[in-house]
């Protein structure tokens, strides 16, 4: 009975085991990628990254705060598919999304990591993800590839 009353409690991504994606290489997602929001992320090469307005992941993204800044990046491959680790080194701006969040928000962070999902679309295309909130209700937070300008 307490077993049944514990998993009535888990929503479907309580456990999230990932994509499933295994196959994708550094050399695949070096680049930029953006979010609708005005976020940039820029992946380089060399492992190192560069990002403005990207905002906290789970929970963190109730706080409302949007870092920038510079750190590194690396490509690793778990049991349930492949994860970008993004570590911010050096914060250098901060912004909020409007509307602003609650008086209880905490402080935007000095350093940061994020775990992005790397995932694919129907047609084979490579984005990468995270999830926003309280990770039970599967609200994702989306970068694509930035298309070139003209």
């Amino acid at each position: 009975m307490a077993l049944a009353a514990l998993t009535a409690c888990a929503g479907p991504f309580q456990y999230y085991e990932g994509t499933g994606v295994h196959d994708t290489t550094a050399a695949d997602l070096a680049g930029t990628w953006q979010n609708t929001t005005g976020t940039n992320v820029l992946l380089r090469p060399d492992g190192t990254a560069l990002f403005a307005r990207l905002d906290g992941q789970d929970f963190d993204f109730d706080d409302g705060w949007r870092l920038s800044g510079t750190g590194t990046w690396q490509l690793t491959d778990r049991r349930g598919g492949q994860v970008v680790r993004l570590a911010l080194t050096t914060r250098t701006g901060v912004e909020r999304r409007s509307p602003a969040p609650t008086a209880t928000a905490s402080p935007p962070p000095a350093a940061y990591v994020w775990s992005l999902h790397v995932g694919r679309d129907r047609q084979g295309g490579v984005g990468l993800f995270f999830f926003t909130g309280d990770p039970d209700a599967g609200d994702t937070y989306v970068l694509t590839r930035a298309v070139p300008g003209p």
